[in-house]
């Protein structure tokens, strides 16, 4: 690769690796995870930078890598994963509602397959039209929009569940205390 080709990717990570760490985070849950994912990500674009004709694109073709790669990781360690009946209690790192409502947003993801956690990711994080999703995933607009409906239909049943489940405990107790 060229100098002049070094040091525009280095400039260009420079730039954008926040962004691209965001990224990462929203597309895997584990912060760690986040940032093997987005090096990983860096890497292959990297060995492929001088192909990308048109550099404003590289977001775009970034992202895609990190989805395959997530895709990846995910194919590789389905076999050892054992699903349980229990989701593990939301990691909230402070008090304020927003960041607990974060918490439990992204907690709720996981309940997504990967498609529609990628579709979701994208439209609403990354807020990419439906035609660049479709394009980033190498699918149908019309594919996106269905997988969109799906997953939002999920997340939103998964949320309701959470929230009756954590009520029951104070029922409980004004159902003791009347009596």
């Amino acid at each position: 690769m060229a100098q002049n080709e070094v040091l525009e990717f280095e400039e260009y990570v420079r730039t954008r690796q926040d962004a691209l760490l965001r990224s990462a985070r929203r597309l895997v849950p584990d912060p760690v995870d986040a940032q093997d994912l987005l090096q990983t990500a860096l890497v292959r674009t990297y060995r492929r930078w001088e192909l990308i004709a048109d550099k404003r694109l590289a977001d775009a073709y970034l992202r895609r890598v990190m989805i395959n790669t997530r895709t990846e990781w995910w194919r590789s360690r389905k076999l050892q994963e054992v699903p349980t009946e229990e989701l593990p209690e939301p990691a909230i790192t402070d008090g304020t509602e927003q960041h607990a409502d974060r918490a439990l947003l992204m907690d709720a993801l996981k309940v997504l397959a990967p498609k529609q956690r990628s579709v979701v990711v994208l439209r609403h994080w990354e807020q990419m039209s439906t035609e660049e999703t479709a394009a980033a995933l190498g699918m149908s607009a019309g594919t996106v929009k269905s997988t969109l409906h799906r997953a939002l239909a999920r997340l939103r049943q998964e949320l309701e569940s959470r929230e009756l489940e954590s009520r029951a405990p104070e029922r409980e107790e004004q159902e003791r205390c009347a009596a």
